[in-house]
Order: structure tokens, then sequence, then C-alpha cells
């Protein structure tokens, strides 16, 4: 850190020459030009007696590698000295926005044309998590992201992902078809038999509602595992079509 960046720190924003503030240098040269620190000191607003709030900005994105502020409820926000009730929410408030804004914006709905751009748009997200979490992209019937629905997290090895909770809001929206995502922390990306079981459940289910289960697809450290591409959903949904199909293998 350099003299200037170290004497903003340990300033509060008023007190720095207006040329530093995140607000003013927003103002001045856009939002792409400031750094993480800056745009979140922007949502807290203020610091404390003890530190201003680039300092508290920091702490937050240094916690857990960063993790903490994405994976964190308000209420465990607010838990953070010089976080409070206020500031928790507009931080999280900031956050699902531009979630909903980013999947919702008809516009610039993303369109999935394989395994690896429905696993590129979640990675970030979701694939260095330290927990299992699962979330189901809802497509339409251009393959448009119409939005993407968190479902659980889980603990260190599962997150439970039943039916009800999968499809609900992809009825609402008429989705035509999801895919299926979670994470694993261990690095491993191949499915566990409990994986396999709950994708043949969760197929069946769509089959039945009339929404297809596309793709289930694993995350980890920037890789990802598609029961798609490695033949998997071809044998599950053959067997959801015709159950007698697996009595009658020897």
């Amino acid at each position: 850190m350099d003299k200037a960046a170290a004497k903003s720190n340990s300033l509060g924003l008023k007190q720095m020459p207006v040329y530093q503030r995140p607000r003013e240098r927003l103002l001045a040269f856009g939002p792409g030009r400031l750094t993480n620190q800056e745009l979140l000191a922007i949502l807290i607003g203020s610091g404390s007696g003890e530190e201003s709030a680039l300092t508290l900005a920091q702490r937050l994105l240094q916690a857990e590698g960063g993790r903490f502020i994405l994976e964190a409820e308000a209420g465990e926000l607010k838990e953070i000295k010089g976080i409070g009730e206020a500031k928790a929410c507009r931080i999280k408030a900031a956050m699902e926005l531009s979630r909903r804004l980013l999947y919702f914006s008809a516009e610039s709905r993303p369109s999935i044309a394989g395994p690896k751009d429905a696993a590129d748009l979640l990675q970030s997200e979701i694939g260095f998590l330290d927990r299992e979490a699962v979330r189901v992209i809802n497509l339409n019937s251009a393959n448009q992201v119409i939005a993407v629905d968190s479902v659980s997290l889980g603990g260190l090895n599962s997150a439970p992902a039943h039916p009800r909770e999968v499809f609900k809001p992809p009825l609402k929206r008429s989705a035509a078809g999801i895919i299926l995502l979670h994470n694993h922390p261990s690095g491993d990306l191949r499915p566990s038999q409990r994986d396999i079981e709950e994708t043949r459940r969760l197929a069946a289910a769509g089959e039945l509602l009339g929404i297809r289960l596309y793709d289930h697809i694993i995350l980890s450290h920037g890789q990802y595992h598609s029961m798609l591409e490695s033949g998997k959903m071809a044998a599950i949904t053959a067997e959801i079509q015709n159950p007698t199909r697996k009595g009658k293998k020897k």
C-alpha cells in the first residue's frame, strides 16, 4: 500500500482531499475506475471513530478470501464491528439487485449453448465456496437465461435440493427447461451416487411438470463436470422414459 492510500485509510472520508474521496472519484471517472474497496466504501457510507469507511471496506473484502461478503446474511454482516443494521441491509440489497439485473435484463440475457456456458455463468459465484451450494438456471425456449435461483446452501458435503424448491420458481416463470448446478468444495468433480440419484429424481419430476432438466453440472475451483457431456443425463432420461428398460438389463 502506498503512502497516499495508507493516509486515506487512516482518515474519515470527509477529511480526505476531495479528489481522493470514492464518491467524487466515481462522479469524475465513472465506477469502472474505482477499486472494489472504494465501491464498497460508498455503500458503507461512513466508518467509525476507529477506522474509515475505506478501511472497513477493505477488512470486509479480506474476510475469508472475499467470500464472506458474498455468503453472509444481513444478520451476520451487522455483527461485524462498524457495520450496523442499515449498512448490512444496504450491502445485501446492492448485491441482490445486481444479481437480478444481470439475469433478468431481457436485452442482455445470456444464451446457453452448452455446459461450459452454464458453468462459466456461475463458476465465480459458487465454484470456490467452502460449502455446497445449489443453483438452478431457468431457460426459455431459445435457451436464454431468464433467472438463476439459489436453492440451498448446505454443509461441507451436501446441499439438499427438494423438487418442490427446484421447480416452483421455474413453473411461475413458464421456463422451458432448467440446468442444475452445485459445487464440490473438496475439488473432486466426480458425481457421487447421491448426485446421480438426485438428478434422476429431479429429471423425473421435470418430466411430469413439463420442464426438462437439461443437465446437472458440478463446479469446483474453476473446473466443471457435466452429466450431459459424460452421457449420464442421456442414460437417466432413457431410464425415466422407459422405466422397464432398467429392470430388463442383466
